[in-house]
């Protein structure tokens, strides 16, 4: 059990330990966020295998957040940056370009048990609150934009996804039966794709 903390402070854990993934729908600029530079042979067999051959970085995020938990597979790991996705398995990695103006942020709120997470894993970590239903609001600082609101339905891993502009800060509020959370998050090239701090009291 982690210690209760109100803001995102994250913690380093490589692609190999538990990550974090959940979901929001993919932007509707999927189409334009295509592989770039040539996959090897060897890259191209291990998407293929995993049945992600041909897809972007954004649709493979989709494919593997969507996946119930026992589904997922065990011998590929993908570990979401702020500019790439990066897979590998068998010795084989292959990386995915994030789409220049876009970061995804994964968060999962929990209420009595947690994880330290700072590189979203899609097939490694799994949160408490899977498949629950939650109230969020995504703020931007300064501006006020919403960037996100609404209810969402967690992944089966107990976390929720956001597409998000790059490099912008804004405040998170998340609600659930009569609890909540709050924290701020950032979108820079060295914040993390993870938040599993958030603890709703």
């Amino acid at each position: 059990m982690t210690t209760p903390r109100l803001v995102l402070a994250l913690c380093l854990a490589t692609a190999m330990l538990s990550g974090c993934a959940a979901g929001a729908a993919a932007p509707g600029r999927t189409s334009a966020a295509q592989v770039s530079g040539p996959v090897s042979p060897a890259g191209q067999a291990l998407l293929a295998r995993h049945g992600l051959a041909g897809k972007n970085a954004i649709q493979v995020i989709d494919t593997l957040d969507r996946m119930p938990v026992k589904d997922r597979p065990a011998d590929l790991r993908a570990s979401v940056r702020p500019d790439t996705l990066l897979l590998s398995g068998d010795g084989v990695e292959v990386s995915l370009p994030v789409p220049a103006d876009t970061f995804y942020l994964s968060v999962a709120p929990y209420v009595s048990q947690t994880h330290d997470c700072f590189n979203h894993a899609l097939t490694g970590c799994k949160g408490e609150l899977g498949g629950k239903k939650v109230e969020v609001d995504l703020v931007e600082a300064g501006t006020g934009a919403m960037l996100a609101t609404g209810p969402r339905t967690l992944f089966d891993n107990g976390f929720v996804g956001f597409w998000l502009p790059r490099n912008v800060t804004a405040t998170l509020r998340i609600r659930y039966e009569g609890k909540a959370a709050e924290a701020k998050v950032s979108t820079g090239a060295s914040d993390p794709t993870c938040a599993t701090t958030m603890q709703l009291t």
